[in-house]
């Protein structure tokens, strides 16, 4: 007589059906239910899971060629979803409509694929009659943990008015400023607008700081957006934590060239410029120059950004004058040596010649 096993549920009922997932025996639909519901079994049995090569028999190869046939056309399923090829193919007119508005007033905007959220919360439009922007804006308080989005807002209003409806002291609803207690109780030339910087890598975050008194477009301008604008309001106490990038002073490259001009015309380094030199004509020493100060400034692993290497080019130059500076007076001091060494075989020749005389006489 075969050898049958008792039910592993209820324990009583002879076993007939096996769970594909865990391999539980059970005597009957009840006992299936039970089991699912007491330990969270999906019954569905695990296809990637490892197996012998002793238990491996033409169901499991079918198994697995089943499962690769499912794997093949599940990839080929979302290549041809046109949800999600659609914004490959074509660009709604809407779309089409504000990346040419916003490049004629020197925004550049960038869109999303329309199944990304980002995309599906986009609201802006483009009033082609009034010639202005209606902005679906995300305004972010992070010393209070809130945000709030707010659709067709004009890029003529000024960043202060746009605030206003949330934290004037007075005027705001009363929901709003109970949530926003900390800005409302701070002086408005204490609060700060910022946008975060695109385009850059991830370890170089930069933010954009924005005039209040400016309006909206005049903020956007000359500026990377992803959809919408993303406003972040910060208090002054936490100004430090949203790195603004400064820009470039104008005078740097005059001083740097009125500093290069002191070096020794002799000095083979008298040729460098406060503009970064091509890998190519750089010399070997200011290559071994170049080197070391970045061993010295760059920690293992770190990635430079665009403002550390441009303090690290300062530094290049800093050390290329104070080098040329040591050439040039150790030239110097070499020329004063050969010209003492010529009055002095002058003075002896002189004075041989005036002695070679008095024996004469």
């Amino acid at each position: 007589m075969p050898i049958t096993s008792s039910c592993g549920v209820c324990g009583f009922g002879e076993a007939k059906y096996k769970c594909p997932a865990c391999l539980t025996r059970s005597c009957s639909l009840l006992c299936v239910k039970k089991h699912k519901e007491e330990s969270a079994c999906s019954g569905v049995r695990n296809k990637s899971a490892f197996l012998k090569l002793s238990q491996f028999d033409e169901m499991t190869l079918l198994s697995d060629y089943r499962f690769l046939e499912d794997t093949g056309r599940f990839a080929g399923g979302a290549q041809r979803d046109n949800l999600i090829r659609a914004h490959v193919r074509y660009t709604p007119n809407r779309v089409k409509n504000l990346l040419v508005n916003a490049r004629k007033m020197n925004i550049t905007l960038r869109t999303l694929p329309i199944t990304f959220t980002k995309s599906k919360e986009n609201s802006s439009i483009f009033n082609s009659r009034e010639k202005m922007f209606l902005w679906h804006l995300k305004i972010v308080f992070p010393q209070s943990g809130t945000e709030f989005s707010q659709e067709r807002v004009r890029d003529t209003l000024s960043l202060e008015q746009i605030l206003m409806p949330y934290i004037h002291p007075t005027e705001s609803d009363p929901i709003i400023r109970q949530k926003l207690k900390r800005y409302v109780c701070t002086p408005i030339e204490d609060v700060g607008v910022f946008m975060k910087e695109e385009g850059r890598k991830a370890n170089s975050v930069r933010y954009h700081q924005l005039d209040l008194q400016k309006s909206l477009r005049d903020n956007l301008r000359y500026k990377i957006l992803i959809e919408y604008p993303l406003l972040h309001v910060v208090l002054s106490d936490h100004w430090k934590d949203f790195a603004v990038e400064e820009p470039a002073a104008p005078g740097n490259a005059e001083h740097a060239s009125e500093d290069l001009t002191l070096c020794s015309p002799h000095c083979p380094l008298a040729t460098f410029t406060a503009t970064q030199p091509s890998p190519e004509s750089l010399s070997p020493r200011e290559k071994g120059l170049k080197r070391e100060l970045r061993d010295e400034e760059l920690e293992e692993g770190e990635i430079a950004d665009s403002e550390d290497e441009g303090e690290m080019e300062e530094n290049i130059g800093t050390m290329i004058i104070k080098t040329c500076d040591e050439d040039a007076k150790s030239k110097d001091r070499h020329h004063c040596m050969k010209e003492d060494a010529t009055t002095v075989d002058h003075s002896a020749s002189a004075r041989a010649s005036t002695e070679t005389d008095d024996a004469s006489l």
